[in-house]
């Protein structure tokens, strides 16, 4: 019998009833009419006194086992293999492309019978769960690993930057890889810069709401990176999500101004001081016209080193913690000033100190545009005669990013501080 996730009361409660995770039922509970649906298994740090049922809507709900007064089967049965997709016919008239699977829930698929959400990974389940796909491209699938990406480290932007530099001159059209959200923005700076220049195009895909929901942007979000990598006639790296909360167009934003502001919502990426670089509605593509990605030769320099700090400023913020930061070995800092880039004058002996180790401070600014101007007011300047270096408009997340990807790649503290002030992937927009 199943009963992941149950404890107590609620373990008891389905074993009196002879009901598993899986099995159809219906409860009477609140409502004179009856709740219909599959028993799902609950989260390892649930409470004991409610058991969760998937709606024949797909949405979830929590019933409190005190207030169930009538319970039947209406199923037994549990599902333990899941069918097998058939194999998707290729068109050789069409582009093929790649998809790169790093984890998340784009393109996943629902086990109805056990709430198991799980990335369909073969060609032959991407065409089962998303069959408008083999409409536009021929795809070959690819896994990398799979992980939330909070979970992810410097060392996964290796390995994905890696794996794409392997593909550089291959025949496919384009790649996409499948991201979870929680810190796309981040792996989608850390491939601009250590793949400045490659040669197709890359769009990293999420989804912010799983595809067992009514709601999902799974689907939607995939089929419109394929047409963009077929159609934009463009190379680089990009994050291809919801620009609306409807579903009329998807934005194609900049790998290194691209941000994810809001928790929740189907179009939380937002591009931070402009458009998006394209739009995609239905089957056209439209391009931002102020859009001018580099030309640059392809020199793939994939290293990063992660003795770099992001710091928020803020009133009452100890400058020991700058004092720890150096001692422990740190070679850079990245400050998130307030407004034009600004720190209080406890912060100028930390900053002395560790200018004087041979540390990088850069400055950003905590507001969510607008540009980093330190020669306006006396704390600014002040703050440049320490040797704080000013970032411009660079998002905070991008400039740790790039901040990680030029210690690595620099012989010296000199040569760090030229890279980080040259707009390598278009960090800097005007």
């Amino acid at each position: 019998m199943s009963y992941m996730g149950y404890k107590g009361k609620g373990l008891e409660f389905l074993q009196k009833n002879k009901i598993e995770v899986g099995n159809q039922i219906k409860i009477y509970a609140d409502l004179p009419l009856p709740y219909s649906g599959i028993i799902m298994p609950r989260y390892e740090y649930s409470d004991d006194v409610h058991i969760v049922l998937k709606l024949d809507n797909g949405y979830n709900i929590g019933l409190e086992i005190d207030k169930i007064k009538k319970i039947e089967v209406e199923s037994s049965k549990v599902i333990k293999k899941e069918s097998i997709s058939p194999k998707p016919k290729t068109d050789p008239a069409l582009p093929r492309m790649l998809l790169i699977s790093t984890g998340g829930t784009i393109a996943s698929k629902i086990d109805y019978r056990t709430g198991a959400v799980t990335p369909a990974l073969t060609a032959s389940e991407l065409n089962a769960s998303v069959p408008e796909l083999s409409k536009i491209v021929n795809i070959d699938t690819e896994v990398l690993f799979s992980e939330y990406s909070e979970n992810l480290l410097p060392e996964h932007w290796m390995k994905i930057a890696e794996k794409l530099n392997s593909y550089a001159r291959s025949e496919y059209h384009g790649i996409i890889v499948a991201h979870g959200t929680d810190t796309m923005q981040y792996t989608a700076a850390a491939l601009a810069f250590s793949l400045s220049g490659f040669p197709k195009p890359v769009a990293l895909v999420g989804s912010q709401r799983s595809s067992d929901r009514p709601s999902s942007d799974a689907a939607l979000n995939l089929i419109a990176a394929a047409r963009f990598l077929v159609n934009a006639n463009t190379t680089g790296i990009f994050v291809v999500m919801h620009n609306t909360s409807s579903d009329d167009e998807i934005a194609c934003h900049w790998a290194t101004r691209v941000r994810k502001n809001h928790t929740s919502k189907r179009n939380a990426f937002q591009t931070v001081g402009g458009s998006p670089a394209f739009i995609v509605q239905d089957n056209r593509i439209e391009p931002n016209k102020l859009f001018n990605p580099p030309k640059v030769e392809y020199t793939p320099k994939i290293k990063f080193d992660n003795r770099v700090a992001l710091i928020k400023y803020y009133p009452g913020f100890d400058p020991k913690i700058i004092d720890y930061i150096i001692s422990s070995g740190y070679k850079a800092i990245i400050f998130e000033g307030t407004g034009l880039g600004h720190v209080g004058k406890t912060m100028h002996d930390p900053i002395k100190k560790a200018k004087k180790k041979g540390l990088f401070v850069g400055m950003t600014s905590q507001c969510i545009d607008g540009m980093v101007r330190m020669t306006v007011y006396d704390s600014g300047r002040d703050l440049l005669s320490l040797g704080v270096t000013p970032l411009g408009n660079m998002i905070p997340e991008t400039a740790l990013v790039k901040a990680t990807w030029a210690l690595a790649n620099s012989k010296d503290s000199d040569e760090m501080n030229k890279n980080m002030i040259e707009n390598i992937a278009l960090e800097f927009s005007d």
